[in-house]
C-alpha cells in the first residue's frame, strides 16, 4: 500500500523544473520532476507538513542547426540569409549563424508542505552556457577564423512557486501559480549607441566578436519578471500503472530592458508533459514522458525574433529508485520525435538529466 501522505506533499514537491531562459525553442529542459521521481522520497514526517530538497542537473548540447523539420548545415542557412562575398542572399538577411550551444543546468528547490493541500516552492538555477557563432558571415566565410566564443556562467532567475492541491479529497489534482524574479545577470548593448545595458551581461572572450556582449537570450537571466501559472493530474489507471499530465505556461510581465534600443522581452514558453509509470517494484520505477513544448518569438530591438519560436516534442525514458526511506535518485534521456523551428536554430540530438529528492 502506497503511503498517501508523503504521496501528495511530493506531487506538489517534485515540480521544480524551472522553465528557464530559452535562446530557442529547443535549449530548454522540458522534463517534468514530478514523474521523474517518481514519488521515491517520502517526507519522513508524521504530522500534515514537511520539507522536501530537490536539487537536478541538465545537460543540453545544441550541435545541430535545423530549420522548420529538417537539418540544415550552417554552410546552406549562411548562403539562404547572407550570401556569399559579392552575392545576394537568396532570402532577406543579414542572419546570424550560430555554430554550438552547451546549456548546463542545475536547479536547487526547497519546497515547504503547510499542509496536505498548500504547498510552497523556491527554486534557485545555477547556469553554465558556451555559445559559439560566426555571426553574420556569408556562406563562404563559415570557418574557425570567424568563429566567436563566450561562456555565461552563474544564478539565474529564481522562481517562487505556490501550489494547492485542495480541489478533490485525494490530493492528486494540483493548481499552480507562480513568479520568476530578474535574479540573474542579463543585458546585451544598446543597438543605436552601443552603450552596454542591464546588469554584468556576458561579453564574448574571442573571435571577431570578443569583447561584444552576448545575445541577451543567452545570458544566464533574461530581466524579466514571469507569471507562472500551472497545473497537474495523476491517477492511477491499474494495478501497476500509473499515469499523470502536467501543463506550465510562463509569460513576461515586466521588464527590465525597456528602453528605445535596447529593450528585450522573452517570448512566451508553455509546457505540456504526459507520463507513465510502472509502480510494480517498491524500490525502482520505469517511466516515460511526452513532453511537448511551444515558445512564441522573443520582442524587441535585443531579440532575435527571426530564430526564437517553434514547437517541440520530446520522448523521454527514465528510471527512478528510492536509495533510502526519504531519499530518492532519478536520471532521463530525452529524444527528440519532432520539431518545427522558425528559422535556423540550433537543436540538440539529446538531452540528459539527472536528480535527487529528500524529504526531511
Amino acid at each position: 500500500m502506497r503511503q498517501q501522505i508523503w504521496i501528495h506533499w511530493l506531487l506538489a514537491a517534485a515540480l521544480f523544473t524551472p522553465l528557464p531562459a530559452l535562446a530557442c525553442a529547443t535549449c530548454g529542459c522540458t522534463l517534468s520532476s514530478q514523474a521523474a521521481t517518481g514519488y521515491a522520497a517520502e517526507t519522513g514526517q508524521t504530522g500534515s507538513s514537511g520539507w522536501t530538497l530537490g536539487i537536478e542537473y541538465s545537460y543540453i548540447d545544441q550541435s545541430q542547426m535545423r530549420a522548420g523539420m529538417s537539418a540544415i548545415s550552417p554552410a546552406q542557412a549562411a548562403v539562404l540569409t547572407n550570401g556569399v562575398s559579392g552575392a545576394s542572399a537568396a532570402s532577406p538577411g543579414p542572419q546570424e549563424i550560430e555554430k554550438r550551444t552547451i546549456n548546463r543546468y542545475t536547479n536547487v528547490a526547497l519546497t515547504y508542505a503547510a499542509n496536505p493541500e498548500w504547498n510552497y516552492t523556491v527554486i534557485l538555477p545555477y547556469i553554465d552556457r558556451s555559445h559559439g557563432t560566426w555571426g553574420n558571415v556569408s556562406g563562404d566565410r563559415i570557418n574557425a577564423a570567424n568563429v566567436s566564443d563566450a561562456t555565461a556562467s552563474g544564478l539565474g532567475d529564481m522562481q517562487w512557486i505556490a501550489t494547492w492541491q485542495g480541489w478533490l479529497p485525494t490530493h492528486n489534482l494540483g493548481l499552480q501559480l507562480g513568479v520568476k524574479l530578474p535574479t540573474g545577470a542579463y543585458g546585451n548593448q544598446n543597438v543605436d549607441t552601443g552603450i552596454p545595458v542591464g546588469r554584468s551581461p556576458t561579453l564574448f572572450v574571442s573571435g571577431p566578436n570578443a569583447g561584444a556582449p552576448l545575445d541577451a537570450s543567452l545570458q544566464p537571466g533574461t530581466g524579466s519578471t514571469d507569471l507562472i501559472l500551472g497545473a497537474f493530474y495523476e491517477q492511477p489507471v491499474s494495478q501497476n500503472l500509473d499515469v499523470f499530465v502536467q501543463g506550465r505556461y510562463q509569460v513576461a510581465m515586466f521588464e527590465q530592458l525597456n528602453q528605445p534600443g535596447a529593450n528585450f522581452r522573452p517570448g512566451n514558453l508553455g509546457v505540456l508533459s504526459l507520463g507513465l509509470r510502472y509502480e510494480k517494484h517498491q524500490d525502482w520505477t520505469p517511466q516515460v514522458q511526452l513532453n511537448v513544448s511551444r515558445k512564441s518569438h522573443d520582442m524587441g530591438a535585443l531579440a532575435d525574433a527571426t530564430d526564437t519560436a517553434g514547437t517541440v516534442i520530446y520522448l523521454s525514458p527514465g528510471i527512478s529508485v528510492r536509495v533510502l526511506r526519504t531519499l530518492g535518485v532519478y536520471t532521463f534521456i530525452q529524444v527528440p520525435v519532432y520539431s518545427q523551428l522558425d528559422g535556423y536554430q540550433l537543436f540538440p540530438r539529446w538531452t540528459g538529466t539527472v536528480g535527487m529528492s529528500y524529504g526531511f
